[in-house]
């Protein structure tokens, strides 16, 4: 039985018979669902004004029409006439290659809507959380007055946000999800959704343009293998950690930062040096190739100053409590690995990739962490000291200011997979 939120008083019925045994999928339906069980429509309100409102389109349409949307309605029985469907994002089904989903809010409906569109937006169709919202214009006039305060429709920003129905909670595709949750708790998404649509179809599909240039199937698959091999982060940044890293076994403690710059100066002359001599091969007498005195002595210089700056990055990290005393960074692949995690989902949400595809790749890189670090505050120093290293400019603004919040919500959070997911 469907339920019309005509006005915001009156007691609707409570219930319906398909809600026992029931689960919401995650705490946005759990809201809508209590809220109509109890007959708070107000509530209910703000809850569709605050969500992510997902509604179904054609992609030949989407990829042909580039701001424009269509609307699909439906014939529901219940109010015997037609309907607009959305969907909140713990309701959508896996993605296909065909129809897609893409991402609007109450606001946004409420200022396109006209005359001639069905009379109503029914939120959630067909399930205990229903809510048939009338479109007229005093109808459009209450989704105006719940969505105007709402600064940002969506799920917070750094807070866990798990999907109880639809998302693995244990298990290598959770661990792996759990790689990438840095960047999907910092932007408000589940962090366990493997069936991943993200913002919308076409707002991911123009992320990944924006910021990784991928714009078809070969993109995707060659930036993903390049994260899960960790080739996008700087090998200089690599040889320092790893240079300090054998210096710190070596010595079975902590390594002096001027004996760091020293070494790398040493090992970078050396290579040159080495460089230098006659190689025999298979024809013959190979010259060495020699670098320029000057040049070389900038590539050390360039060196020492890295190191200085990783150095700072550290005792700022222990100073916030993401390394403990006397901790440092051994590699910043990790990075690359929790990006990695993340492609997969995104190259999901704009179709580039099967559900298969993505599952598979998000479980490599929940591999590669659990090879190459301890434990998940090991990884995530690491995974922050490389995005400061490639964004931050040693300011310590907002590209880290944003990266520390989201740590500690997943080191402190009970619900934080980084809590409940134990490193084997």
């Amino acid at each position: 039985m469907s339920l019309t939120a005509g006005h915001e008083e009156g007691a609707p019925p409570g219930p319906t018979a398909s809600a026992r045994g029931w689960q919401a999928p995650s705490a946005v339906e759990r809201g809508l669902y209590e809220a109509k069980a109890r007959g708070d429509w107000p509530a209910y309100y703000d809850l569709v004004a605050r969500a992510d409102l997902y509604m179904m389109q054609s992609r030949a349409y989407v990829d042909a029409s580039a701001g424009n949307t269509r609307f699909h309605p439906y014939w529901n029985p219940q109010t015997q006439t037609v309907c607009l469907a959305v969907y909140t994002g713990g309701m959508l089904p896996p993605p296909v290659a065909d129809p897609v989903y893409n991402c609007y809010d109450l606001g946004w409906f409420a200022e396109v809507w006209n005359q001639d569109d069905p009379p109503y937006l029914v939120v959630n169709p067909g399930s205990p959380c229903e809510g048939v919202l009338p479109a007229g214009p005093e109808g459009r006039a209450l989704w105006q007055r719940h969505s105007a305060p709402v600064e940002r429709p969506g799920l917070a920003q750094d807070v866990i946000h798990t999907l109880k129905v639809g998302g693995p909670r244990t298990g290598p595709v959770a661990f792996g999800l759990a790689a990438g949750a840095h960047i999907n708790v910092h932007n408000g998404r589940y962090w366990n959704s493997m069936a991943y649509h993200g913002c919308g179809y076409r707002n991911e599909k123009r992320a990944l343009e924006r910021w990784w240039g991928v714009t078809t199937r070969g993109d995707w698959q060659d930036t993903q293998e390049q994260l899960l091999r960790a080739e996008m982060v700087s090998g200089v940044w690599e040889f320092v950690l790893q240079l300090r890293r054998s210096m710190a076994l070596d010595f079975a403690g902590p390594v002096d930062v001027d004996h760091w710059r020293q070494a790398a100066g040493k090992v970078v002359r050396r290579r040159a040096e080495a460089a230098a001599e006659p190689r025999l091969t298979a024809d013959g007498v190979t010259p060495g190739g020699t670098v320029p005195a000057a040049e070389l002595e900038g590539q050390v210089t360039g060196l020492q100053r890295l190191i200085g700056r990783i150095a700072r990055y550290e005792a700022r990290f222990r100073a916030d409590g993401l390394l403990p005393e006397a901790g440092f960074v051994r590699s910043v692949e990790a990075w690359d690995y929790g990006r990695a995690s993340g492609m997969a989902r995104w190259g999901l949400a704009a179709r580039l990739c099967s559900l298969q595809e993505a599952e598979a790749a998000v479980v490599r890189a929940g591999r590669l962490v659990q090879l190459n670090y301890r434990s998940w505050e090991d990884f995530s120093a690491a995974y922050v000291l490389g995005r400061c290293l490639h964004f931050d400019e040693e300011e310590f603004g907002e590209w880290y200011e944003t990266v520390l919040a989201t740590h500690r919500a997943l080191t402190t959070d009970p619900a934080s997979p980084w809590r409940t997911l134990h490193w084997t």
